[in-house]
């Protein structure tokens, strides 16, 4: 197996593990606190946003110019809202399948519908956060494998596994308060996450073996990453607002500053 391919697999091992870590948070704490929660969802969208141009598009943009025969906008552009498209295609999937699982049996079953769709939402997430992994280690043969092209890729990873963290307390914590055992919250938990390796598995034998899709992929993790971003992570972690009006913000500001330096220091 091309080594580049390995190096994704260890990476979205990693942010597996960090899914799994947070999903073990039930076996320590009946509810994880809210202003910590918070802060890490802000500071993982900020990551998560600045990485989706340093470490995503940014590159898209340089190799389109380098390697496709159409102009190089256009190629990030149509990269870039297909995976923003993808991820509101599996939300509106989700969605519409909760809907019929109601009207079919009523609503004596809608706690633990609302699980099993959290828990399917949360999975099918993160498979292009997967890919997002697998692109950014897979486009490391095409770029050299250069110190900064590294830290680009592992600032992706990083990102990505600092969001899993809240995601895998997100799955396990509900599961515990309806009654599953600590244990049974875990493994539903981390298993969310497992889909991660696979996809990020799939990302870098793309990127690897087929050099045109490269600028398309790398831009497709950005739209998926950017929507996540700011359809779920930034809204959850501005839920308790009021009382604490610049918490998360600042987690938002903070993620980006820290994400932004590595990148353009490095680069």
């Amino acid at each position: 197996m091309n080594h580049f391919v390995i190096m994704a697999l260890i990476a979205t091992l990693g942010t597996w593990l960090i899914t799994a870590l947070g999903a073990a948070t039930v076996v320590l704490f009946t509810s994880p606190n809210p202003k910590g929660l918070n802060m890490m969802l802000g500071f993982a969208s900020g990551v998560m946003i600045a990485a989706s141009f340093w470490s995503l598009l940014q590159p898209a943009i340089e190799r389109a110019e380098a390697t496709s025969d159409l102009p190089a906008y256009l190629v990030a552009t149509a990269g870039f809202l297909s995976g923003a498209l993808f991820m509101w295609g599996s939300d509106k999937t989700v969605t519409f399948a909760r809907r019929k699982a109601d009207a079919a049996e009523g609503r004596n079953n809608e706690r633990l519908h609302r699980i099993i769709m959290l828990i399917l939402s949360i999975t099918l997430h993160n498979i292009p956060e997967g890919l997002a992994v697998g692109v950014a280690f897979g486009a490391l043969q095409r770029g050299g494998c250069e110190a900064e092209d590294v830290m680009g890729a592992i600032s992706v990873a990083v990102g990505i596994g600092l969001q899993n963290f809240p995601e895998g307390a997100a799955v396990s914590v509900p599961l515990r308060r309806e009654g599953y055992s600590r244990k049974k919250s875990f493994l539903y938990g981390q298993a969310s996450g497992m889909v991660e390796p696979v996809a990020g598995v799939l990302g870098a034998l793309l990127v690897v073996y087929v050099e045109t899709i490269l600028p398309y992929a790398l831009s497709f993790a950005a739209g998926a990453m950017i929507l996540v971003a700011v359809h779920e992570l930034i809204p959850e972690c501005q839920r308790n607002q009021k009382a604490q009006p610049y918490l998360a913000t600042m987690g938002i500001v903070l993620g980006f500053a820290v994400m932004m330096l590595l990148d353009v220091m490095l680069g």
